[in-house]
Parts: structure tokens; sequence; C-alpha cells
């Protein structure tokens, strides 16, 4: 299933917030549609939320009018700007436009033109993409080894195809413990506020056929408690070089849960999510979301007239608390940041060799 598709001039986008009574795609023809579809969440999840910006960017690209490729450019970082201005926390969508942003300053060097430059910004959306897809199906291989068989799992958001271009993390892990024929379990949290686990995780796992129980998200210690968890596995918006990770709001209680009953707690992300620039989940900037995601249900008001709600979208979990951390790269063990700093310049030494590879098939051709 593909959350984040190109076709015909326009991004496809599976709408998240209809889900699960309807299964709704909708166009972007603008990266201002695109920004609004990340701001509302009709796409959601660090990678599609990367992948969604890029093809943003490959609009704004296209959308140029012939004339100097240096007020192209300067089109291009305004319209990235925007983007990033949509959702703070998942480095994934700077990451992205920052990426696409490269590649626009090396085309530009040798492009005849704005055609060109379109060109090539479709062309590197397309490989992020692409990529995230191969990445999470690495990182479900490597997640599988630490799943042992017969395993009841907690789950917390949403971290499948979903949230990425099409397979999923922390879920992509699960899939592929379920496709290994591991006869797991899964326990959904909600994920309260905006319920991406009982709208759009117990969705996913049902159209997978994978054994799976709704608990809303203050049952997790409760079973824990009772012996029905073997561990946790969640995903990531953004991890600091030191290993804390953002992710999304109630998965550092999950965490202290884990630690307390002394089970494996789990983070699965790509690279891309990690964020060397920031040495400690301290200096993450935390989203704030409407306080009606709070006081209101699909819509529904379910407390009293002018209560005012906090509504913080993530929350950060000390790496201390973290078990290991499953990437593209293999299972990251503490101490984090020496693994962290290894494992992402093995993924661009490898997004290298795979540009030059292209890049020669393409003289060749």
């Amino acid at each position: 299933m593909r959350t984040v598709e190109f076709q015909n001039n326009a991004l496809r986008l599976i709408d998240q917030t209809v889900l699960p009574g309807e299964l709704r795609v909708i166009e972007c023809r603008t990266p201002g549609e695109v920004r609004d579809a990340i701001r509302t969440m009709k796409v959601r999840g660090a990678p599609a939320i990367g992948a969604a910006a890029a093809y943003g960017m490959a609009l704004a690209a296209q959308a140029l009018a012939a004339g100097a490729l240096p007020d192209a450019l300067a089109t291009l970082r305004a319209a990235g700007d925007d983007l990033k201005s949509a959702r703070p926390t998942a480095v994934n969508l700077a990451w992205a436009v920052d990426r696409m942003l490269r590649a626009a300053d090396a085309t530009a060097g040798q492009a005849n033109g704005v055609d060109a430059l379109a060109g090539a910004l479709l062309a590197e959306a397309d490989a992020i993409a692409e990529e995230d897809v191969a990445t999470n199906r690495q990182i479900g291989a490597y997640g599988n080894t630490l799943i042992p068989r017969g395993a009841s799992i907690l789950t917390h958001c949403n971290t499948g195809s979903l949230a990425t271009v099409e397979y999923g993390t922390a879920l992509g892990v699960i899939r592929a413990a379920h496709g290994d024929r591991k006869e797991i379990h899964v326990f959904v949290d909600e994920t309260r506020p905006f319920l991406q686990g009982a709208r759009l995780t117990a969705w996913e796992l049902d159209r997978e056929g994978i054994p799976q129980t709704l608990i809303s998200d203050n049952m997790a210690g409760h079973f824990m408690r009772r012996g029905a968890v073997d561990l946790a596995i969640v995903g990531a918006d953004r991890i600091t070089a030191n290993g804390d990770v953002a992710n999304k709001i109630g998965t550092y209680t999950l965490a202290v849960l884990c630690k307390e009953h002394g089970l494996p707690f789990y983070v699965a992300a790509p690279t891309s999510t990690v964020d060397l620039a920031l040495a400690n989940g301290d200096d993450i900037t935390i989203e704030e979301r409407s306080s009606d995601e709070v006081t209101q249900i699909a819509g529904m008001r379910i407390a009293p007239a002018g209560v005012r709600a906090a509504h913080p979208a993530f929350d950060v979990t000390p790496h201390r608390l973290v078990t290991a951390i499953i990437t593209e790269q293999g299972v990251l063990r503490p101490p984090f940041e020496p693994a962290l700093q290894a494992a992402v310049a093995a993924a661009e030494a490898a997004r290298q060799t795979s540009a030059s590879g292209n890049e020669e098939t393409r003289v060749r051709a």
C-alpha cells in the first residue's frame, strides 16, 4: 500500500484523517497544498512527511517559469522554508527539503534551464521515496531478529505503511515477524488524543491479518504487570546525537513502564530521522497542536465548553531508557552516540555510491 505516490504531475496521498471509515486519496498539485496536507495530518509519520515534502519541492520546481536559474533557486528556497514550517518536530521534513535544495544547487551548475532543474528534482524525490521503501524493509529484517517466537508486542501511534512511503518502521518490524510466521500478538495503544493507534494501526493490522488487541493508553502498565507484554517497539520523529528519542506523546510513559517491568524498549527509525546537530532531547522543538484535538473526538466535544487543554504532540524519551535503536544500518546499542554517528555516515556513503552508479548509468545511456 503506497501512502505517498506521484502520478500525472500530482502528489497522491492517502487522507489519514478519514480512516478507518473511508479510504480516500487526495491530490496535491502545489507545494502549498502539500504543506497544508502535512499540517492538517492528512499525511503524517516522519518518513511519509519527508517524502511528501520532497515531492512538494518537485512541484515547486515544475511551477517555475522560464527565467534565470538564480531566481529559480531563490523561489525553491522560499518554498522549502514554507514546507519546513508545517511541522517542526519531525526531522525528516527538514532533511528531505534540504536534500532537495542540495540537488537543485548541484543541478543549477549544469542545467540548461528550469526544465532540466524540474526533471532533476522529480528524480531526486523519486529516489527519496524508493530509498524509504528499501530502508524500511531493511529495518524490518534487522528488527525481526529481536522478536521471539510467540511474542506479545506493545506499540504506540502508527508506524506502518501509512507513516512511511510503503512498508513501515516499527510496524514494519512487526510485519516482518508476522511474515516469518512467528505467531506474534500486538497490543495497540489507542494513542490519544489523535487516535493514530485506534484509527490507523488497528486498521493496518486488520488488513494484514495480524492478531491484535486495542487498549487505551492507560492500560499499558496493567498488562505489563500481568506479564502479558514481552517488549515494546515504537517509531521516532527525531533522534538526537546521544540517542534521546522524540516520538508521539505517550512514548516516554511507555519507556518508563518498560524499565519498571524489565521489558525491552526498542525504537525503529531510518538514519534520516537522526539529527546529529542536536546534542540531546532538551534541544528538540516540541510541536504544540490545537487543544480542540484534546477536547473533541471526531468533532464531538467531550469536555465542557471553555476548558483549556494542553496538546504537546510529542515527548522525549531519554536514551538511558532505550534498549536498542533499529536502523537500516543494523541494530544499534548503547553507547548510542558513536553508533549513531557510524550509522549515519554509512547511510550517507551508501547514498553517494548509489547516486554515482545511477549517474554513470545515465551517462552511458
